[in-house]
């Protein structure tokens, strides 16, 4: 683990440097509280740091309460190094922020196990945050396409219709439905199928911008947001959509699968958008039109 070491004695950081390496730390040192400052405000800083209470520039516990007032992520481990041993003045620098101290001059036994200790919070904290960043996306992804579920793409919908509204800026909506997606389903097996939805998601989420949104509608329909489009701008997206799914079959574990989609636009400058269900109602519109009139094709309603 990287571990910041600032302490103002060349001796004390000779000494905590040689122990740290020995136990397989990789260590960076620095001689004032200023350069310590410096190094934990850059990105990939050092989660693990020893600080030594008196420093120039900045000392040990002003670091300590900085760091916190911050709240950065991820978690810094903080260890106050000092020659204070007084119940009030180990008291202070852990109300500072501090989350362990070790007496100058140092035990090297006493010293592994604090860092062990910090190495292990640091692990556990990262685990932890992996593990709701996880429980985030899953709340708000599709768990096949990995695209928007349908909760998470109305949100983002809603969202545009607002400030469409507050902006008077254009938006537009695509909902797509794969065509004779059952046959797929009932000719290939439904891992084909699966298949064939990861892979239309992915092309479709290529073909758009990254400030575009997509969404799993359905089984085999996606509703796409377009800000700052008109129906012409969205007619010419959807066409994009449509020719990179029909264009090139798919493969998969059961052979390739030829796929096309069928697309509804709907659009709206901002001085008149429309609520979120007026707009999914006009682009399912579309679709069911796109459909009746031989699918793989694009329509548009207003």
């Amino acid at each position: 683990m990287r571990v910041l070491v600032a302490d103002d004695d060349p001796v004390t950081r000779r000494l905590l440097e040689a122990q740290l390496q020995k136990w397989g730390h990789e260590v960076i040192v620095c001689a004032d509280g200023s350069c310590a400052w410096r190094l934990l405000s850059a990105e990939n800083a050092p989660r693990l740091i020893i600080l030594d209470w008196m420093m120039p520039g900045i000392d040990g516990v002003n670091i300590c309460r900085e760091i916190r007032k911050l709240e950065q992520q991820p978690y810094k481990y903080l260890i106050l190094l000092t020659s204070k041993s007084r119940q009030d003045e180990v008291i202070e620098g852990l109300e500072a922020g501090a989350d362990d101290y070790i007496t100058k001059p140092f035990n090297p036994n006493e010293l592994k196990v604090r860092i062990r200790t910090g190495a292990r919070i640091v692990q556990l904290h990262e685990e932890l945050t992996l593990a709701l960043e996880k429980s985030r996306f899953q709340a708000s992804h599709d768990s096949l396409t990995s695209l928007f579920n349908r909760t998470a793409i109305f949100q983002a919908l809603h969202s545009e219709l607002e400030r469409s509204r507050r902006e008077s800026t254009k938006l537009s909506v695509i909902l797509a439905d794969i065509d004779h997606f059952k046959h797929i389903n009932d000719g290939y097996g439904h891992l084909a199928g699966d298949a064939v939805l990861k892979e239309l998601a992915k092309r479709i989420a290529s073909s758009l911008r990254m400030y575009d949104s997509v969404g799993r509608y359905g089984g085999e329909e996606f509703v796409i947001i377009l800000p700052g489009c008109d129906e012409q701008e969205a007619r010419n997206a959807a066409e994009r959509i449509r020719s990179c799914i029909a264009d090139k079959p798919i493969v998969t574990s059961a052979g390739e699968i030829s796929c096309t989609l069928s697309l509804g636009v709907t659009s709206a400058p901002g001085t008149s958008v429309k609520n979120m269900d007026q707009m999914l109602k006009k682009a399912d519109e579309a679709l069911y039109h796109a459909k009746n009139c031989g699918r793989n094709r694009v329509e548009l309603c207003i």
